[in-house]
């Protein structure tokens, strides 16, 4: 009796221990699942936000306030400064109720004159559809060329005293191999369907005709530069033969030729002439899989180059 009690008691114990293994190994596991999933949502989110995908609009309850675009590099389709993003920053700025004035801060060298030329006709028609809001360009380091194409359709341009402003001229550039190629013997084999249709292949000697077409079209787009600047500066300007040049002078400089307005920031600009402190940033950001999917398109576009010119592109600079 005393053995069968005994047994009784070891069988209890053990299998006490083995129900508690058991609910071990199961809270285990699910504090292992909790903190997997737990780990799993903290990741997606993470991917989320770094592609782009949450957030990017400004909320609509922050009261009345000064918005703020950012202008930075070189303006171009693939570039952060490019028109859709640029355009899409003002249209939603002009659009906010709460908008009392914008400011566009300009970093940028210039770049190409397409992808300017529709954000200042942008500027121009949202000017007009909200006459009630003003729109300033406020320069930090440089405003120049491509630039200072679309600050030419703000109200007023403000500027550092140190800031680059102008270069208000457009080129086409390239190299020429043709005298290496001699020295290295390599024979250039161009074939072409249209007469024109190598038009300035770096690898061939230079056609005289070529260049002159290039010069009557760098001359016409410059031409409608100069027509916008003097569009949007009007009486301010105090021209010299030198405006118009391709040259670039100091901030200082810039306002006493009229191609500025007054020394400033964003923040005394906001303070002082808008008269609202509370800057709201309504730039466009992209986010990666913007960038990829841009990234994929020029790189399908560069496997067929067949149908291009081997002319290049030209950028106001």
């Amino acid at each position: 009796m005393a053995e069968e009690n005994n047994n009784n008691w070891e069988r209890g114990v053990l299998e006490k221990l083995a129900m508690s293994a058991v609910q071990e190994q199961r809270r285990t596991r699910h504090w292992g699942i909790f903190f997997k999933v737990l780990t799993f949502g903290y990741l997606f989110l993470i991917l989320f936000l770094f592609m782009g995908w949450v957030g990017g609009k400004v909320d609509g309850s922050l009261g009345k306030h000064t918005a703020l675009i950012e202008l930075n590099g070189v303006i171009s389709s693939e570039s952060n400064a490019n028109a859709d993003n640029l355009i899409g920053s003002l249209q939603d700025a002009f659009k906010d109720k709460n908008t009392a004035g914008i400011i566009m801060r300009c970093n940028s060298p210039g770049g190409s004159p397409v992808q300017a030329g529709l954000v200042n006709d942008e500027i121009r028609r949202q000017r007009t559809l909200h006459p009630e809001i003003p729109f300033y360009v406020v320069v930090e380091d440089m405003c120049a060329s491509g630039g200072y194409y679309i600050a030419a359709a703000a109200d007023k341009i403000y500027v550092n005293k140190a800031s680059i402003v102008g270069s208000i001229g457009v080129l086409m550039d390239g190299f020429g191999f043709t005298g290496t190629m001699q020295k290295l013997g390599v024979e250039r084999r161009l074939m072409t369907a249209g007469e024109n249709k190598g038009f300035m292949d770096p690898f061939s000697p230079r056609n005289p005709k070529h260049e002159e077409f290039t010069k009557k079209m760098l001359a016409d787009i410059h031409q409608q530069f100069i027509d916008v600047v003097k569009k949007g500066r009007g009486k301010r300007l105090k021209e010299t033969p030198e405006m118009f040049s391709g040259l670039f002078w100091t901030g200082d400089k810039a306002i006493q030729m009229g191609l500025a307005d007054a020394p400033g920031s964003v923040d005394s600009v906001a303070r002082d002439v808008i008269k609202v402190e509370n800057v709201v940033d309504f730039t466009t950001h992209e986010g990666l899989a913007d960038r990829l999917a841009k990234k994929f398109g020029a790189g399908v576009a560069s496997a067929f180059p067949g149908f291009g010119t081997q002319a290049g592109s030209y950028t106001l600079r």
